[in-house]
């Protein structure tokens, strides 16, 4: 099962734990990971699915952990769990121990600078155990560099790698492919200059089907999260009460031309095809009406709703392809030079089956409309001078609606095509967005439920 690649001649550093010993470690440490998916649930078992040792010297030994976690009231979720064990650690790894046995600390291998160039030279020169390591043909992945977890953990790990390169690790494990990884490789393949290029990725077999583990692409180094610029822009607005007085436009134009760029790219190298209006009408149905108990406002809006819906369905078929599926500023990167979108994956609610079905690039543009509403609503919520509120919203607005406007032009420039002549179907799908944002924000963030309740109104008013 080892598989050797940094086997030093040199005695082991202390055994990890036993299977049921680690097992157990794992059933309490999992749940208070931030990046531990179920939440609420309670563990009731953990079974372990791979355990490969990648690395041993004197000082550590590097394991690769795949577990099944069965849970109360859901379905079992799968998780991967780089492990690091050393007979000790400096206070700085206190926070990621997994447990303590005997003469030797079990922690999270990401933490470790050691630990983490251990895959970074997996990645390099390739590994053939139960955990693959591939690069893509070209990547010339270096060895020997050494890495740092980046930001908040999520739903996954990000680590740079000797400032060169960022690897992904998807904590929580879907099997089969990831459409991050498919992805990035259609898009290396057209030369889409609006991403970073996918340089490798981990893979291993769960269930007898291939299953991504990881990936690693270019690091974007000095760049800027869309989401932070935009709202550094509407900061400066608000201040000031005059909307021209930070001028977004622009980026949301350039913005605008980079979606489209990378749909086109998608476009060539997967192909398109065409789908009845009216299934993605019912999809859309179907999930307002499983939102009902959740956000009671929204029964005074149904009947509307429900013409809205009924209007994108007379529409007749709608071209579809590959696109993102989860996009919004918190997904793209400002560059010196242009803007990159990141984060493939898809919406984490769906399945990677659901991810996988092409759908209109009009769901995307519609992810972007809702996120510069969000820019913008986010600051007034939080204005708790009643007054002071009431004055500076409609100046919010404008922003609002001149960078939409910037952004849709940006993507006709591109695309050929205007995306709001489908009028019918863009609103339906910001209206599916607004109303998934709405039981977000009700489950999650209630002083926010305002903002996609506002935009469901203002779309059946249309």
């Amino acid at each position: 099962m080892s598989t050797e690649q940094h086997s030093i001649d040199e005695p082991l550093a202390p055994p990890p734990l036993d299977e049921g010993a680690l097992l157990g470690a794992l059933a309490a440490w999992l749940p208070e990971q931030r990046w531990f998916s179920a939440k609420g649930h309670t563990v009731t078992g953990v079974h372990l699915l791979t355990r490969e040792t990648l690395a041993t010297t004197s000082e550590l030994v590097v394991e690769h952990v795949l577990v099944r976690v069965d849970l109360e009231g859901t379905e079992p979720q799968i998780f991967q769990v780089p492990l690091g064990v050393r007979a000790s650690v400096d206070e700085d790894l206190d926070p990621w121990v997994v447990t303590r046995d005997g003469g030797a600390v079990v922690f999270d291998a990401l933490r470790d600078p050691d630990a983490i160039s251990v895959y970074s030279d997996l990645l390099a020169t390739g590994g053939t155990g139960e955990v693959r390591f591939l690069a893509m043909p070209g990547s010339d992945l270096q060895t020997g560099l050494r890495g740092k977890v980046l930001g908040a953990e999520q739903s996954n790990t990000s680590v740079i790698l000797g400032d060169h390169h960022l690897l992904k690790i998807f904590r929580r494990v879907t099997i089969g492919i990831n459409p991050d990884v498919e992805l990035h490789r259609a898009l290396g393949q057209a030369g889409c200059e609006n991403v970073a290029p996918l340089r490798g990725w981990m893979e291993a077999d769960i269930d007898h089907t291939e299953t991504t583990l990881a990936m690693a692409q270019d690091f974007v180094a000095g760049s800027t999260e869309g989401w932070t610029t935009a709202q550094a822009s509407v900061r400066d607005v608000l201040a000031s009460g005059d909307v021209t007085t930070s001028d977004f436009t622009s980026e949301a134009r350039e913005l605008g031309r980079a979606v489209a760029s990378v749909h086109a790219d998608l476009a060539s190298v997967l192909g398109t095809s065409l789908a009845p209006a009216a299934g993605t009408a019912a999809d859309i149905s179907a999930r307002v009406e499983t939102a009902l108990p959740v956000i009671a406002d929204l029964k005074q809006y149904l009947p509307r709703i429900r013409a809205l819906i009924d209007q994108a369905a007379g529409t007749g078929g709608i071209d579809t392809q590959r696109i993102h599926g989860d996009l919004h500023l918190g997904q793209v990167l400002r560059t010196s030079e242009r803007w990159v979108l990141i984060d493939f994956e898809g919406e984490p609610s769906k399945t990677f089956e659901e991810r996988r079905t092409p759908d209109s690039t009009l769901r995307d543009v519609a992810g972007m409309i809702r996120s510069f509403d969000y820019a913008a609503m986010s600051h007034v919520v939080e204005i708790e001078d009643s007054q002071e509120r009431a004055r500076l919203e409609p100046v919010a607005r404008e922003w609002v609606e001149r960078n939409v406007s910037a952004f849709c032009d940006g993507y006709t420039e591109v695309a050929g095509h205007d995306p709001r002549i489908s009028w019918a179907l863009l609103r339906a799908y910001e209206m599916d967005k607004a109303v998934y944002e709405a039981v977000y924000e009700a489950r999650n963030r209630p002083t926010w439920l305002s903002i996609p309740l506002h935009a469901i109104e203002r779309l059946v008013a249309e």
